[in-house]
């Protein structure tokens, strides 16, 4: 399964970028082919809905999510909401991109969780006509911290992320059926 992951940061050492490193290493582990979007190395213009050309970065976007099976939203938490370079890349992106498709939210939040930018990624998807998964993953305070391999510290963290990840790929394969 071709799955698509987009790293809505623009800071260098995100945490939510750290995750979606881990997830993409999790599901190519499983045997799934994972393009990566990391919007801090690859960031993309503001949309612009009078601009007749999207531009390269947007267009090559666009195909990333449009030829994935399944797709992993990832987003820190800015101030109860999700990035503004994340909105930005979703802006650039419509239902034809996620129609049908079942789509994993994850968050990183300096406090306990970023439960606001999940619910509002999950408004998102519904509103492209994307499946949410009913599982996510939210990593907040003490449990963003990432081991020299690029894994997260804790074990119940670790744990948690191959759970939500088996319920994920379950779903995701039974909606490309």
């Amino acid at each position: 399964m071709k799955i698509a992951i987009i790293a809505g940061s623009n800071r260098r050492s995100s945490t939510s970028t750290r995750m979606c490193l881990f997830i993409g290493e999790r599901l190519s582990s499983l045997g799934h082919t994972v393009e990566l979007w990391d919007l801090y190395r690859k960031p993309l213009p503001m949309y612009d809905p009078d601009e007749e050309s999207v531009g390269e970065a947007a267009a090559e976007l666009g195909a990333v999510v449009a030829e994935a099976d399944a797709v992993v939203l990832a987003s820190p938490e800015y101030h109860g909401s999700v990035s503004g370079v994340f909105k930005n890349a979703l802006d650039h992106l419509d239902t034809e991109h996620f129609d049908g498709k079942m789509v994993l939210s994850v968050s990183s939040a300096g406090g306990a969780v970023g439960v606001s930018t999940l619910q509002q990624m999950q408004t998102i998807v519904r509103n492209v006509h994307g499946v949410n998964c009913p599982e996510w993953i939210s990593i907040g305070g003490d449990q963003r911290r990432f081991d020299e391999n690029g894994e997260p510290a804790h074990a119940a963290v670790r744990a948690r992320v191959e759970r939500v990840l088996n319920a994920f790929v379950s779903l995701a394969s039974k909606l490309r059926t």
